[in-house]
């Protein structure tokens, strides 16, 4: 029986995952490990020795590392917290494999926002383009898939995904889709006048669906050991829309006519015109290729939007 560790297993991607992960490996052992009340086992990254007696107890064969401060504006409001959280978690979790467990095959969540102005090519970028992050949590991000690569040297089994904008039931409203849904639902159940406020609308981001980025990671648990080691994904839709486009696609779908209206509050120092992956990689080694349709997404998050305004 394998035992799968998915570290951060109480946020949105942790929640879906472990759901994902029960279905395809059903005779595996799958532990949620992070904060109280929100996990099997208790587990904060920043606490080194927690981390150690963790993985020395439960001897995992895979940790897929989710725990982080995912946020960019999370991360500014607090950098020693991305820093401790984002390089030193993912090193102590790295360092307790090692000790610990070294058998377990490591599955990092990178970010797509490591590669920051890479992305002024106006390309599709694929795993070879240069790491230039733009903000404190790319950075934060970046410095820990860098060093977990040069932790492969020494013996780590692990691999890299760096996953694109993702979105789906239940995502905070720190990020855009569900930050549009929920002032919608809002304002179809009467708790708020019927005026949408945005950010900037013309940057154009490459958007996944949970379930899609849930079947990349098991698909790299599947496919792991029958891979050179240190292996980097994009894990991405290779298309970029506009974050007006998505706004129109959910008004489209309100019950309500709605009006919109710039918060300078929303507006990013830094903005990058288009973002976009190449996941042919991913397509070609791992199998993997997304499945659901934007508009898709964009049904499930309006309706877990509506359930939560309800």
């Amino acid at each position: 029986m394998r035992t799968i560790l998915v570290t951060g297993a109480g946020g949105f991607v942790g929640r879906h995952l472990l759901a994902a992960l029960g279905a395809a490996f059903p005779e595996s052992r799958i532990i949620g490990a992070g904060m109280p009340n929100e996990a099997d086992f208790l587990l904060d990254v920043t606490n080194r020795g927690q981390v150690f007696e963790v993985f020395k107890s439960l001897q995992p064969d895979v940790c897929i590392h989710l725990a982080g401060i995912a946020a960019i504006g999370a991360a500014k409001q607090d950098p020693g917290l991305a820093w401790a959280v984002n390089l030193h978690g993912a090193l102590n979790v790295a360092d307790a494999i090692m000790a610990n467990a070294r058998h377990c095959r490591m599955i990092f969540a990178s970010s797509a926002e490591c590669y920051g102005a890479s992305f002024r090519s106006g390309r599709k970028l694929d795993e070879t383009a240069p790491l230039a992050p733009m903000n404190l949590y790319a950075a934060s991000k970046a410095a820990a898939d860098l060093a977990l690569g040069a932790l492969a040297s020494d013996g780590l089994l692990v691999l890299r995904l760096r996953l694109f904008n993702h979105t789906g039931p239940g995502q905070r409203e720190d990020f855009v889709v569900p930050a549009f849904a929920g002032q919608i639902a809002r304002i179809e159940a009467g708790m708020a006048a019927p005026e949408i406020l945005v950010g900037a609308l013309t940057p154009e981001r490459d958007f996944l669906d949970i379930r899609d980025v849930c079947a990349a990671y098991v698909a790299s648990i599947a496919r792991f050991d029958s891979i050179p080691n240190n292996q980097i994904f994009n894990i991405a839709s290779g298309h970029a829309v506009k974050i007006g486009t998505i706004l129109d696609m959910l008004i489209s779908k309100a019950s309500r006519d709605i009006t919109i209206r710039q918060d300078s509050a929303r507006l990013r120092p830094v903005e990058i015109a288009h973002a976009a992956g190449d996941a042919a990689r991913a397509a070609e080694v791992l199998g993997w290729r997304p499945v659901h349709s934007l508009d898709d997404t964009l049904d499930s998050v309006l309706a877990h939007a509506r359930h939560s305004a309800g």
